[in-house]
């Protein structure tokens, strides 16, 4: 009974459970609200970003029969595109535009790259693309294997500095997770954290702020001669007030609605 937390209740089945969950919009968020933290953190951080100001999304359909979409509402869409802005930062003083894959859907590669070199992790499986007026950066899951391409043609590899795994205890993260909420915000074991909550929240939003429109591009009417599909647009965004501006139908997607007996204080 417990499995399922506060989502929604239906039966169980294993289309849901162990791993398949994520791919449910009652449970998960799909690839990017999956893997978007592990990929997403490097520029995030490295530029200062905070809530993006418009989001826009296309998504792939399945056709199981001629000119007619399947239609799932429930679950997430096979591959999607999705570019997020946001303005610029102390950081950055310009504007930034930050566009995402998945569902085997690659961005094309830079000429600045050689065209044998992996972008991101050594398998071509995940990666990120920063591009810059002097060259391009790019990383892997978890900001690893980083390198730097200069428009002069150099070349460098980042050393990455490696915790020294051997003193600490299995699942260290998580202990030092736990003693920073001991010792409380602003303690020095709350300021060595790398993803403590006042940097992850923010961060988690923004790569929520992507499904919203995800979501928006497959709301759809009926119409006298098919469907109508009114939120396949660009999404304004109010941070502060965690609100589309301009399309109202998507701000259901902003909450959850908890099942009865969960609630958050």
């Amino acid at each position: 009974m417990t499995w399922i937390g506060p989502a929604k209740w239906v039966d169980y089945h294993p289309l849901y459970h162990p791993f398949k969950w994520r791919g449910w919009w009652n449970f998960g968020t799909g690839a990017l609200g999956d893997m978007g933290c592990h990929l997403v953190d490097p520029p995030y951080r490295v530029l200062g970003l905070g809530y993006p100001t418009e989001v826009e999304s296309s998504v792939g359909t399945v056709f199981t029969q001629d000119w007619l979409p399947d239609y799932y509402p429930e679950s997430c869409p096979p591959s999607s595109r999705t570019q997020l802005k946001f303005a610029a930062t102390e950081k950055n003083p310009s504007e930034v535009k930050l566009n995402w894959t998945d569902g085997g859907l690659r961005p094309f590669h830079p000429d600045l790259i050689p065209a044998d070199h992996p972008i991101g992790d050594e398998d071509n499986a995940n990666g990120v693309i920063m591009i810059g007026k002097k060259g391009i950066m790019t990383c892997g899951t978890y900001g690893l294997n980083p390198k730097v391409y200069l428009n002069s043609g150099e070349i460098i590899t980042l050393p990455l500095e490696e915790e020294n795994t051997d003193v600490l205890p299995e699942n260290g993260h998580q202990a030092k997770w736990v003693e920073a909420c001991k010792d409380g915000y602003g303690s020095k074991k709350h300021r060595v954290l790398t993803s403590s909550f006042d940097f992850a929240g923010p961060l988690t939003e923004s790569i929520l702020m992507g499904n919203l429109a995800i979501r928006s591009y497959n709301l759809r009417e009926n119409i006298e001669d098919g469907f109508e599909y009114s939120g396949r647009k660009k999404l304004l965004w109010d941070g502060v007030n965690m609100k589309i501006t301009n399309f109202e139908p998507d701000n259901q997607f902003v909450k959850r609605t908890y099942r009865e007996g969960w609630k958050l204080d």
